[in-house]
């Protein structure tokens, strides 16, 4: 998850990678660090905590030099603390930054000590500075000396190196974690992604597993894992528009929310044919020729994968499964059934679901890449992209790109059920209409905040709180109760509505929160019987539901509605109202909402 810049032969540098930092913190804010390199000397300068942290010691204490590393940091190996934050330098002439995990870091720092190498923090990401003073130490050149480190580790890696020695080089590396190269005009530069380059150049080299270059102020060389020279395209990325600010909002999440409208009719543009029609990146040919789906994906994505499931199965009869990315290699699944794999990330750079989706592409499954970020690893591997157009989220709690992958999905569905003769051209316009309307559905729907702010000030006591949400409102209440836990830290768990009386009816006492989904669907009645057993045992039910089927749940102490639309999406505008009752929740708690304790933007670890 951390993230990590480098820059050579930029004069004064250390301004620049800290700004580059700034567009890298969702990766990580348990501390961060910059070393700079001059006259053969490093210095350097870390801070625990969030970067402005970092920020006030480089004011007090400025760093000079052309060239340099940054990071900063998701903890996984070492406490949170200053000798574990990086970057990391062995005895004063190897410095490194790392995103990843080494796998075999133990065995490698004994023997690394057992040759008199000193460590100074607990991480396994220092063993990479002892291997690289270890290799240089024994007059391997910077070519060899990267391919002996790489032969050396296991495990996943992104990683820039510099020696003091070799003043106007870095030798960077990749294995399943993103880094980018950026070229520009006497200096080259180095980022876990391409948008902490944007602002410094257009010409961006994406590295590849097992690739490492060695970086000089002219360009890069590229090398394979033996150090035979390879050769990577330079791409041309779109200009930075800079750094994202919070354009009036107090928080880049409560932006983000409003940003929805938006974010859905762009989406929606890019999923709309020459004729107006709801389309797909696949030709109807294709999408005729899928016999089954696997969606592979996780968190907040998985849960939009899970809606996904009602829409394509209930429109085009096709089957399809819902996996959770981290574990669906690992039980060796069987994939003849299915034709097709999905993989949804935000980032396009989630570990998890990147693994998951190579597994289903080394299967035989013809892969599709849903993602909000252009020239993303997922982006680049699969073989058809199915972009969202959501726009940057910085907000660690997705929120419109959860609705903007639904909007995809649900317009992929229409297609794919067209496609197949699964939809009446009458149900396809219906629905076409329908979805046209979203943008302004949810403009209306975000009127909401004063409404809901009592509410969630009544919140910050609870201990607990069910989300419960009825066929395609279940996974909405999954999502509802973890945006709740991940902000505010109440525990928060969704259930489909009838599974509550198989267990989770245990949990209900006197005064429980229950946020109850309801729409004026067929089975409408059914969860309003669910709502009324937990009522019954002293539930509090606050009803999040469509203006038609307020007066279904009259026992409800609080009552939230949204315009009347379709039941088929009103997984899209219920989300809504859940997505403001944990913002304002938070807020009312005063926690960290864009940056939520122990959380990171995108998962680039396993």
């Amino acid at each position: 998850m951390c993230g990590i810049v480098g820059a050579v032969g930029l004069a004064g540098c250390s301004d620049t990678l800290l700004d580059s930092l700034k567009r890298l913190e969702y990766r990580g804010y348990d501390s961060s660090g910059i070393v700079t390199q001059q006259d053969g000397q490093f210095s350097m300068n870390r801070a625990v905590g969030k970067l402005v942290n970092l920020q006030a010691v480089m004011t007090e204490r400025p760093l000079t030099g052309t060239a340099g590393i940054g990071h900063t940091r998701w903890a996984t190996h070492g406490g949170v603390s200053e000798r574990n934050a990086h970057p990391h330098v062995a005895n004063g002439k190897v410095a490194i930054v790392h995103n990843g995990i080494i796998e075999n870091h133990a065995a490698l720092r004994r023997e690394m000590e057992a040759k008199g190498h000193v460590f100074s923090s607990e991480t396994d990401s220092e063993v990479l500075a002892h291997l690289f003073k270890d290799a240089f130490d024994r007059g391997l050149t910077p070519r060899d000396a990267g391919t002996d480190v790489i032969a050396r580790i296991e495990g996943t890696f992104g990683f820039a190196a510099m020696h003091a020695d070799h003043p106007d080089m870095m030798i960077v590396a990749r294995n399943a974690s993103p880094l980018a190269v950026g070229l520009g005009d006497g200096a080259s530069f180095v980022g876990s992604d391409a948008a902490a380059l944007a602002h410094l150049t257009r010409n961006i080299i994406y590295l590849k597993d097992f690739d490492f270059a060695i970086v000089r102020p002219d360009g890069a060389e590229v090398f394979d894992k033996t150090g035979t020279p390879v050769n990577r395209e330079t791409v041309i990325v779109a200009a930075s528009p800079g750094i994202v600010d919070k354009g009036g909002y107090r928080h880049y999440m409560e932006k983000e929310i409003h940003e929805q409208p938006a974010a859905i009719a762009n989406t929606l543009a890019a999923m709309t044919g020459v004729d107006g029609k709801l389309t797909s990146p696949l030709s109807r040919d294709d999408l005729a020729d899928i016999t089954g789906i696997v969606m592979l994906a996780a968190g907040t994505s998985h849960y939009a994968s899970m809606v996904a499931r009602y829409w394509i199965e209930s429109l085009a009869r096709v089957p399809v499964t819902c996996e959770v990315a981290s574990e669906y290699r690992y039980r060796n699944p069987v994939t003849s059934t299915y034709s097709t794999a999905i993989a949804i990330s935000q980032s396009g750079e989630s570990l998890d679901t990147l693994m998951a989706m190579r597994h289903a592409g080394d299967s035989g499954l013809q892969t599709i890449g849903l993602v909000n970020v252009d020239g993303s690893t997922i982006a680049r591997e699969a073989d058809i992209v199915m972009p969202t157009r959501a726009g940057t989220e910085i907000g660690v709690a997705s929120t419109k790109a959860f609705t903007a992958q639904l909007t995809t999905l649900l317009s992929f569905a229409i297609a794919l059920a067209e496609a197949r003769g699964e939809i009446s051209a009458d149900r396809r316009d219906e629905l076409h209409d329908h979805i046209q309307r979203l943008p302004s559905l949810v403009g209306k729907t975000l009127n909401l905040f004063d409404e809901i702010r009592p509410l969630a000030h009544s919140l910050t006591s609870a201990r607990s709180a069910l989300y419960l949400g009825r066929d395609v409102l279940f996974p909405v209440a999954l999502e509802g109760a973890l945006k709740l836990k991940e902000l505010s830290y109440i525990h928060a768990e969704g259930f489909a509505s009838g599974e509550m009386k198989h267990g989770p009816i245990a949990l209900i006492e006197e005064g429980l929160p229950v946020i109850a989904l309801l729409a004026a669907d067929e089975v409408m009645g059914k969860a309003a019987s669910n709502l009324q057993e937990a009522s019954a045992r002293g539930a509090r039910i606050i009803l999040v539901t469509e203006e038609r089927a307020a007066k279904a749940v009259d026992f409800a102490e609080n009552v939230i509605t949204v315009p009347n639309i379709d039941p088929l999406l009103a997984p899209l505008l219920l989300t809504i109202p859940v997505q403001i009752i944990a913002y304002l929740t938070a807020f009312e708690k005063g926690t960290d909402v864009d940056q939520p304790r122990n959380l990171a933007k995108s998962v680039t670890v396993e």
